[in-house]
């Protein structure tokens, strides 16, 4: 896309407040998008090749979206924490090994995408956050789930092909959690703690493709509360 149809593009977004620049081959954050921060509500970069993002995007106090899905960002500046609106993040197939602490102030969030990056840690950082209801860390290098999550407020967490051999059996207290993925790790079947399956409000607990068969996982003591609350969930479905 020339710089003419750059400019109709920012001209749209000054009248609708969403502006879609993908697979672009965009290196850096345009410049140009500094005339926008007074109404941009969404924006996406998504499928071009940014390494970084700049500080400014911490001047876009009205959005609500923000999409850099597939771009080469390591790290997400601090003052992303800034972008108090902002109810979905999306950077999922980046190169992420870390994320700031001033995420924790983004209370408004409801959807966080970050699947395939590089995450070694699970981001308590989430954790707090009362509007959460999705969380996607799947595809990455997660080696636990800690003591913390019990204060996650997601309704679903995906962890799914991570590296995961232990999950804290506070997961069990999350007061709103209903899926959990944690499909295709390295879990022993003695990571699946009972109080999971017994005092959690967990429905849907996918576990294909860890270190047991699905045979020991529903002989295990509480597996009878667990597949009430699963058969109960079903029902209200159809």
């Amino acid at each position: 896309m020339g710089n003419s149809g750059l400019k109709q593009h920012y001209e749209t977004a000054k009248k609708t407040g969403v502006l879609k620049i993908s697979q672009e081959k965009l290196t850096e954050f345009p410049s140009n998008l500094k005339q926008l921060e007074s109404v941009l509500r969404t924006l996406d970069l998504s499928d071009n090749k940014l390494s970084t993002l700049p500080s400014d995007i911490g001047s876009f106090k009205l959005l609500k979206h923000l999409n850099i899905n597939k771009n080469r960002l390591e790290s997400l500046p601090v003052e992303i924490g800034n972008l108090t609106k902002l109810e979905s993040l999306s950077v999922c197939s980046n190169k992420l090994t870390t994320l700031p602490s001033e995420i924790s102030k983004l209370l408004n969030l409801k959807q966080v995408y970050l699947s395939d990056n590089a995450l070694s840690e699970f981001p308590l950082v989430f954790c707090k956050i009362r509007h959460l209801d999705v969380l996607d860390v799947s595809k990455n290098k997660i080696a636990s789930i800690p003591d913390g999550v019990e204060d996650l407020y997601v309704t679903e967490l995906n962890a799914n092909q991570n590296q995961l051999t232990k999950i804290s059996k506070n997961i069990a207290q999350c007061p709103r959690l209903k899926t959990l993925r944690i499909e295709e790790n390295c879990l022993n079947l003695s990571a699946i703690h009972q109080e999971i399956l017994t005092d959690s409000n967990i429905s849907v607990l996918a576990v294909e493709g860890n270190l047991f068969d699905s045979k020991s996982f529903a002989e295990l003591e509480g597996f009878d509360g667990y597949m009430k609350r699963y058969t109960a969930m079903k029902k209200k479905m159809f």
